[in-house]
């Protein structure tokens, strides 16, 4: 898993004109290959009598899958331009739609790859891009005495928590970057004096500054 990539918060769509074409970029975060060929039909049957629907989605860690069309525009003038807007802004897993009605002026194909850049720049804005960072799930279990100091100390270093939950001792869910696992491990165990029981739990993503 990724330390942390960029990719948008949700599924939006902004309309652009251009010379009296209307241009709507649509855009939804993916995982899979299946997903991103479901939106894209999902955006060509709502937009049916629209004269293209072009897109280009990519997937995986490493971007192993890039895929895009031009759906009857010239070639290289609408899908490309849109998966170089998903690889230059640095996205990961998102699948974008621009869709075209037809004004009746041609933009010829410098103008064509202009306007499809700036759909799918729209679609970006409308869909809100976040970057996603990678914790760990830590479970801390303490005797009462050490509640308060180690809860100073986790607001103090602004590391993330969850819930709290209460028995003979209070476990604490804590959830440092995963990169700093073992130095929060090493951390707790030196501010309780080997006193806190640490139990790992699951890798878990969080949007950065939220």
């Amino acid at each position: 898993m990724l330390e942390r990539y960029r990719t948008v918060r949700g599924a939006g769509d902004k309309e652009i004109v251009i010379k009296k074409s209307r241009f709507i970029g649509h855009i939804k975060p993916v995982q899979h290959d299946e997903e991103a060929v479901a939106f894209i039909e999902e955006i060509k049957k709502r937009h049916w009598n629209a004269t293209h629907n072009c897109s280009a989605y990519m997937l995986g860690e490493r971007d192993e899958i890039q895929k895009q069309s031009d759906d009857g525009e010239p070639s290289g003038t609408a899908g490309k331009p849109i998966l170089e807007v998903i690889r230059n802004q640095g996205l990961k897993n998102v699948a974008i739609v621009v869709t075209r009605y037809f004004g009746g002026i041609m933009l010829g194909a410098g103008g064509l790859i202009r306007a499809y850049t700036d759909g799918a720049v729209a679609a970006i804005e409308a869909g809100e891009a976040i970057t996603r960072v990678l914790h760990r799930e830590i479970f801390v279990e303490l005797d009462y005495t050490w509640l308060g100091k180690v809860e100073n100390e986790l607001r103090s270093r602004g590391i993330r928590t969850g819930t709290t939950a209460f028995a003979d001792k209070v476990t604490l869910l804590c959830l440092p970057l995963n990169a700093e696992t073992e130095t929060f491990r090493n951390w707790m165990i030196d501010l309780t004096q080997g006193q806190a029981v640490l139990t790992e739990g699951d890798k878990v993503y969080f949007i950065e500054g939220e």
